[in-house]
This record gives structure tokens, C-alpha cells and sequence, in this order.
């Protein structure tokens, strides 16, 4: 038998269906062009095969499997937890770096700003604060420290009570305070130095001291340009995630809570050398 008869019977043999029964009743032997073309035909008119559905897995077979891999390696959960960390820490700094961007304007440039320090300093460190917060208290040295020893350093304070209603009274009074032809900082020590509660009364006789009228004081407390500027301050908040008091902000870090003079003094130094709180080495 030719060669060429023996592989299309070869090849219809292999071939199910349709290609063995065109190539056997050709009259004449194909060339291999013509194999070639039926073969393609008959391939691209074939349903695919079918695949075979996976059997589910069942929680009885999997547990085992879990159990004994985790066994083999118990240290995987805390690997687990540290990297789960680092990616929240990561992703929270990425959105306070956004926020504090977003709101630049209300940070750095609000009316009611109190402005210490140097008004063109080349690093600004902000806080917010209450006057009955007892870490702020105990943070004041450092902050006066940090005034003192930092001819370049400008530090905004904003009003934030948050710890009671006497905290917004005596709030209202530094707005009017600060607003006022006095030296603020003098205001601010004797609230945080004296004893017990910082109440409405507390402060306007802080504000009496300074040599001004406590009753028009009182009367200007009242008034909704006031009341706005402490509405900011609680909006800024909201907006940045602020919760509690005090809290700092040095360029582009957000720090909640007293963290002490030599973290403050690095970020400080770090945000001259290298633009931001935490240098790369």
C-alpha cells in the first residue's frame, strides 16, 4: 500500500468522526496541502472537552490541613500580625499625609490662630489642646523649653475643649484673649499652673490680670465669631482624626499625645534637614 494511503488510514484512525470519513471517500489520494486543510476543519468544527468540575472542598478536609500547617509553624501569626501592622501603619500615614495636605489652609492660616514663637520661622509645630488636659500641663515645660532655646521655631495653638463644659468656657476666653493687645503666652501659663479646675471664671480673672476688663470680656465670649472659631477647630478635628489633647502637628506627621521635649526637638531638627519628621539613615 503507498506510503500516503497508509497514513491517512493511519490518520483516520486516530481521528474520530467527520476527518476519517472525508478522507476515505476522496476519489483521489490528497496531497499533504489538502490534509492539512481538512484537518483544520474538522478540528475547528469539534466541541471543546469538556473540563471537569473540581470537587468542593469540605470543611472537614481543609481544618486538618490548616491545623497541622500552622502547628508545623505557630510563629506564622505573629509574622502575620507584624505585617498586618506595617501595612495599616502604612496605609493611616499615607491618608494623614493626604489630610494634612487637604487641609493646609485651616491648619496653618485660621484667624484664630495663636501664634507664638517666631511668625516667620522655617518650622512650625502646631498643637491643640484643652485647658483641663493634665498631659498638656505636664507638656508646657516643653513647649516653653522649645520657644526659649528656638529663635526659629513659629507654634500655633488652637483651641480644642473637648473635656467639659468649663473647657469651652474658659476656651472662649483665650479666643477673646488672644484676639485682645495682651501677651497670650502669660494667659496660657497661668491657666496650666494654677491649681485645680480651668473653669469660665478661672479664666477671666487669668485675663483680668492681664489688665482687661472682665466684663467686656465676658460679653465678647459670647459672640458667634467665637463660637466659629471653636466650631473650626472641632471641624479640623473631625477632618484629621483628632480625638484627644494634646496633639501635635510638625510638617507632615500628625502626633497624638505628650511625647516628650527630645522626640519634639528631633522632628524639629529632622524636618530642617531632611524636609519631613523622619529621615531616610
Amino acid at each position: 500500500m503507498p506510503r500516503l494511503t497508509l497514513a491517512l488510514v493511519a490518520l483516520s484512525a486516530a481521528l474520530a468522526g467527520g476527518l476519517a470519513a472525508t478522507l476515505l471517500t476522496r476519489d483521489a489520494a490528497p496531497d499533504e496541502a489538502a490534509i492539512r486543510s481538512i484537518v483544520e476543519t474538522v478540528l475547528a468544527e469539534r466541541p471543546a472537552p469538556a473540563t471537569a468540575e473540581p470537587a468542593p472542598l469540605s470543611a472537614e478536609a481543609i481544618n486538618p490541613l490548616i491545623e497541622d500547617y500552622l502547628m508545623s509553624d505557630p510563629r506564622i501569626l505573629e509574622r502575620m500580625s507584624t505585617a498586618l501592622d506595617i501595612e495599616l501603619r502604612t496605609a493611616q500615614a499615607a491618608e494623614t499625609l493626604a489630610a494634612l495636605e487637604t487641609y493646609r489652609t485651616q491648619i496653618y492660616e485660621d484667624a484664630d490662630n495663636i501664634i507664638l514663637g517666631n511668625p516667620e520661622g522655617d518650622v512650625t509645630l502646631v498643637e491643640m489642646f484643652d485647658y483641663n488636659c493634665s498631659f498638656c500641663r505636664n507638656a508646657l515645660p516643653d513647649l516653653a523649653a522649645l520657644l526659649d532655646e528656638d529663635p526659629n521655631l513659629r507654634v500655633i495653638l488652637k483651641e480644642f475643649p473637648i473635656l467639659s463644659q468649663e473647657s469651652v468656657a474658659a476656651a472662649r476666653v483665650g479666643v477673646v484673649v488672644a484676639r485682645a493687645d495682651v501677651d497670650y503666652w502669660d494667659f496660657h501659663e497661668t491657666l496650666f499652673t494654677g491649681r485645680g479646675q480651668v473653669t469660665g471664671q478661672t479664666a477671666l480673672a487669668a485675663a483680668a490680670e492681664l489688665g482687661l476688663n472682665p466684663v467686656s470680656v465676658e460679653l465678647d465670649m459670647q459672640a458667634a465669631s467665637v463660637t466659629e472659631a471653636i466650631q473650626r477647630s472641632y471641624a479640623l478635628a473631625q477632618a484629621l482624626n483628632i480625638t484627644g489633647t494634646p496633639t501635635y502637628i510638625i510638617g507632615d506627621e500628625l502626633i497624638p499625645g505628650a511625647i516628650g521635649l527630645e522626640e519634639l526637638r528631633g522632628r524639629i531638627a529632622n524636618m530642617r534637614a531632611c524636609g519631613s519628621t523622619q529621615c531616610d539613615g
